[in-house]
C-alpha cells in the first residue's frame, strides 16, 4: 500500500510547495509522485511542518568519532591539525564503537548520504552494513617530496579496499607535495574531487610569502621545508590546475577565501567544464577558528554549496539540520528553501547521486523527512527539529 502524506509544506529537493499536494511513496520509500489533494484519493496522512527529502552531508570524518570532546576549541587549524595527529590513535575498539554510533547518530538526525573522508580503513566494516550511501573520498597527505611515492602506493592500496563510489583526493595545498600531487593528477580524470580548502590566514601567508604557522608545524614534525618555494598566488589558484580533467570538485570549509578567489575558480571551472562546489561546514569553523566562512561571497560568485558537518573531532553533532541552524542565525535573510536546497538536492549531485536522492523525483530512494519548529513568518530556523519519516 501507497504512503500518502501531506503537510502544511512540501519542500521537492528544489522548490517549496505549499498548496495542499500529497507526496505518494512506496513502503520501501521509492517515490511515486507528487499530486494535488484531489488526484490522491484515500487515506491520506497529515503531517505538521514541513516534508523534505533525505539531508546529505557531503563532508564528514567518520573515522575520527573517538576524538569527540578531546581536542579544546578554538586552537586555530595549525593546532587543530597538530592534535588530531598526536591524538588520533586509539584502541581498535575503541575506534569501532564511536564510529558505529557516530553513523546511528547521522541516521536519526535524517542523513541519507555521506561524503566520508578516508585515511584508514577503520570505517569500511560499518560502511558494508549498508545503512546508508557513502562516496568515500581516499585521502592522501604528504608533504616531503621523498616520501611521495610511498604515500601515493598506500593510498591505492586503500582506494583498493572500498566500495565505490570512490575517488583519490588530496588532503590541503599545505599538506601535498607538487610530487605527490603529479601522482594523483591522473586518477582524478572524470571523477568527483575534494579537498580542504583556505582555513586558515596561514595557508595564504605560506604560498604568498612561504612564512607563517605551517612553519611551526612542519618544524614541530621535523620536515624539512628548505625545497619549498612559494607561488606568489593564492593557495587555491595554485593548486587548481590540477584539477583540470576532474569531474567536479567539492572546496571543503573556505573559511577564508576572498572574494577574488572565489570568482577566480568560478570562472576556471566553467572554462574546463568542471562541476564546482563548496561545503560549509560552519561549526567546525567556529569550533577550530571561530570564523563564519564567506557564505554571502559564495552565493555573489553563483558557487553551487552543498552542507558538510566535518568531524566529532571539531563538532558536537554530525547533523545536517544543525548546521542549517547556525547558518540560518548568521545568514538570517537566506530563504528556507535555499537552506533546504543546500542539504538535499545540491548534496546529491556534487556526490554525483542525483538520480538516486537528493529530491522527490519519481523512482527515487531519498528518505523523507518531517521538519517541524520552524518559524516561516520570521524565516528562521532556531527550533527546528528532524524526525525521520522513510
Amino acid at each position: 500500500m501507497y504512503q500518502k502524506l501531506q503537510a502544511d509544506y512540501l519542500f521537492t529537493g528544489k522548490k517549496m510547495l505549499h498548496n495542499g499536494e500529497v507526496l505518494i511513496a512506496q513502503p520501501n520509500g521509492t517515490i511515486e509522485a507528487i499530486v494535488a489533494a484531489a488526484d490522491a484519493g484515500l487515506d491520506i496522512q497529515k503531517i505538521e511542518g514541513v516534508l523534505c527529502p533525505g539531508f546529505v552531508n557531503t563532508h564528514c570524518h567518520l573515522e575520527l568519532s573517538h576524538l569527540k570532546g578531546v581536542i579544546p576549541m578554538h586552537t586555530g587549524l595549525v593546532n587543530f591539525v597538530m592534535h588530531v595527529m598526536a591524538k588520533r590513535f586509539y584502541e581498535p575498539d575503541v575506534i569501532e564503537q564511536a564510529i558505529v554510533a557516530a553513523e546511528a547518530e547521522m541516521l536519526r538526525n535524517g542523513i541519507v548520504a555521506v561524503g566520508d573522508i578516508c585515511n584508514t580503513n577503520h570505517t569500511l566494516a560499518q560502511k558494508q552494513q549498508a545503512a546508508f550511501r557513502y562516496y568515500n573520498f581516499i585521502e592522501t597527505s604528504g608533504w616531503l617530496p621523498a616520501i611521495a611515492d610511498k604515500r601515493f602506493k598506500q593510498t591505492q592500496e586503500l582506494w583498493q579496499q572500498f566500495p565505490g563510489p570512490k575517488s583519490i583526493v588530496p588532503h590541503a595545498p599545505y599538506s601535498v607535495s607538487t610530487a605527490l600531487w603529479q601522482e594523483m593528477v591522473p586518477h582524478f580524470s572524470g571523477n568527483v574531487i575534494t579537498m580542504h580548502n583556505q582555513e586558515t590566514p596561514a595557508e595564504e601567508v605560506l604560498f604568498k610569502q612561504g612564512k607563517g604557522g605551517f612553519l611551526q608545524m612542519y618544524s614541530q614534525m621535523q620536515a624539512d621545508n628548505s625545497f619549498f618555494k612559494p607561488s606568489g598566488k593564492s593557495s587555491l589558484q595554485t593548486v587548481a590546475p590540477y584539477f583540470t580533467h576532474a569531474a567536479a570538485v567539492i572546496l571543503v570549509h573556505n573559511t577564508f577565501s576572498a572574494k577574488e578567489d572565489l570568482r577566480w575558480i568560478r570562472q576556471y571551472t566553467q572554462q574546463n567544464n568542471i562541476l564546482l562546489f563548496t561545503a560549509l561546514c560552519i561549526n567546525a569553523n567556529l569550533y577550530i577558528e571561530q570564523q563564519v566562512p564567506p557564505v554571502s561571497t559564495m552565493m555573489e560568485a553563483d558557487i553551487t554549496i552543498t552542507i558538510g558537518t566535518d568531524s566529532l573531532a571539531s563538532n558536537y553533532a554530525l547533523s545536517v539540520l544543525d548546521e542549517l541552524i547556525m547558518i540560518n542565525k548568521h545568514f538570517p535573510k537566506i530563504p528556507f528553501h535555499t537552506l533546504l536546497q543546500w542539504a538535499t538536492c545540491n548534496g546529491a549531485k556534487a556526490l554525483d547521486m542525483d538520480n538516486i536522492v537528493g529530491s522527490f523525483t519519481p523512482n527515487t530512494q531519498p528518505g523523507i523527512l518531517q521538519l517541524k519548529g520552524m518559524d516561516v513568518l520570521h524565516n528562521s530556523m532556531q527550533h527546528a527539529r528532524v524526525k525521520r519519516l522513510l
